[in-house]
């Protein structure tokens, strides 16, 4: 599972990415995405200094993203807030495993591996895509639109 960080700044970053010119608020974004703001407000500055969004200051200020959503990759999302992909799979380190350990530590180290690769080529786009094909699939209602 994601950590609540990883999640939170996924959330924020697709929100900016609706759109990516303009500036919008912590508290903006807290509220668009119901996420807790002083946490959010952590998550931002950690976001900034990954050089994933930019700030400004003032009443038309707040945050937005650097690069084009299509260019940043969720492995970079992930890892300038603390959430890297390894947290995800226990890799269980021991000092001197029994074989069906070794065979579990070595599945889970593949298993990294693969998620990381997919963490690299995914990107902000591609999960802007897939909500939007969400929201297009589902009416108002939350019934599946047919046809």
């Amino acid at each position: 599972m994601l950590r609540r960080s990883g999640i939170y700044a996924l959330k924020a970053l697709l929100e900016l990415a609706l759109d990516p010119p303009r500036w919008q608020s912590v508290s903006a974004l807290a509220e668009a995405q119901d996420l807790p703001g002083p946490m959010l407000e952590q998550l931002m500055l950690k976001l900034r200094r990954a050089a994933l969004v930019e700030a400004r200051r003032g009443r038309q200020g707040g945050y937005r993203l650097r690069r084009p959503p299509a260019e940043v990759p969720l492995a970079a999302i992930l890892a300038a807030v603390d959430a890297p992909a390894g947290s995800l799979i226990a890799l269980g380190e021991g000092e001197d495993p029994r074989p069906s350990d070794r065979v579990t530590r070595v599945l889970n180290r593949r298993l990294l591996q693969a998620l990381e690769r997919e963490l690299d080529q995914l990107t902000l786009e591609d999960l802007l895509f897939d909500l939007r094909s969400a929201r297009a699939a589902f009416s108002e209602s939350g019934g599946l639109l047919l046809g």
